[in-house]
């Protein structure tokens, strides 16, 4: 097992920031862990890399409980916090170094070559941090994580504040690096998650409340939608009386998610519809919800 959360508890004061939660990643996992603002989401992460102490419960990294054998534990951990504190007076490669020194790194430089070559900051290898852009900033945080070459990453927020292509680039180096160590990540972008994982784990106050695949949980939480858009106004009166809707909702001009049991019964009703009042479909399909509605309805966010 590389991370085991065992009835986890943490409190702020009179604020339970973290209540009695628990779960398990395996070894070569990639998980998405998400949960609104104030969940316990970075709190969970500060406990597992050491960062806080558990008022009760215990973390376990690689079989290495985290409290009693913290130098030990760290050995295993690759970190990335959401702030992504930096040197920012120091060069790329003297950073690098450093933080291997940190870690009692075997043959420095040529691990530090090797991360540089692994996040891409070959072009970069050679100016200030300060220099850099938010996304080599951020790449720079995540060599310093791989230079001791851990087995299990922990990223809280790798793509905060980074624009789209930015946030592409990432996202890839993420999933190539899941082919080889076990990555917990949190990511207030659902979209990236469901891009890289095949696991979610959402919390709410402190609370688990979903770990599952993510079909599984799609499943489990949807409601099927058929969306449609007509070329004319069509009124909701009209669509909400269609047998087996539950609800209509209007996200565009023209445009309508539908929800309902029986998807393809809903859809032949809306073409015999069209036809019966001279009605044009623009584009007509079905889906199941998305992990942002599985999120909302998980999280009481609606």
């Amino acid at each position: 097992m590389s991370i085991e959360v065992q009835s986890i508890t943490k409190s702020y004061g009179e604020q339970k920031a973290v209540d009695g939660l628990s779960f398990r990643l395996n070894e070569g996992e990639i998980v998405g862990f998400l949960g609104p603002n104030g969940a316990g989401k970075s709190t969970t992460m500060k406990i597992l890399t050491g960062y806080l102490r558990p008022d009760s419960g215990k973390a376990l990294i690689c079989g290495i409980n985290v409290e009693a054998q913290p130098l030990q534990s760290a050995t295993n951990i690759g970190y990335l916090p959401e702030a992504n504190p930096l040197y920012l007076d120091m060069y790329l490669r003297e950073y690098l170094e450093f933080v291997a020194g940190v870690h009692r790194v075997g043959g420095k430089k040529k691990k530090i070559q090797e991360v540089i070559d692994i996040v891409g900051l070959g072009a970069e290898s050679k100016k200030k941090l300060g220099q850099l852009s938010k996304g080599y900033k951020q790449r720079v945080g995540l060599a310093a994580a791989l230079v001791h070459d851990p087995r299990v990453l922990i990223l809280d927020e790798p793509t905060s504040g980074l624009d789209p292509n930015q946030i592409i680039e990432i996202r890839e180096l993420i999933r190539g690096l899941g082919k080889h160590k076990t990555v917990l990540f949190s990511s207030h972008i659902l979209q990236e998650v469901e891009a890289i994982c095949d696991r979610v784990i959402i919390i709410y106050q402190g609370k688990l409340v979903a770990d599952d695949q993510l079909s599984v949980l799609q499943g489990r939480y949807s409601r099927n939608i058929v969306s449609i858009r007509f070329k004319e106004e069509v009124d909701a009166g009209v669509l909400s009386r269609l047998s087996g809707v539950d609800q209509v909702d209007q996200v565009a001009p023209q445009q309508w998610d539908i929800f309902g049991g029986r998807p393809e019964e809903i859809k032949k009703q809306l073409m015999e519809l069209a036809l019966q009042n001279n009605l044009n479909i623009v584009s007509l399909q079905s889906a199941n919800q998305r992990l942002e509605d599985v999120f909302r309805t998980l999280t009481n966010q609606r």
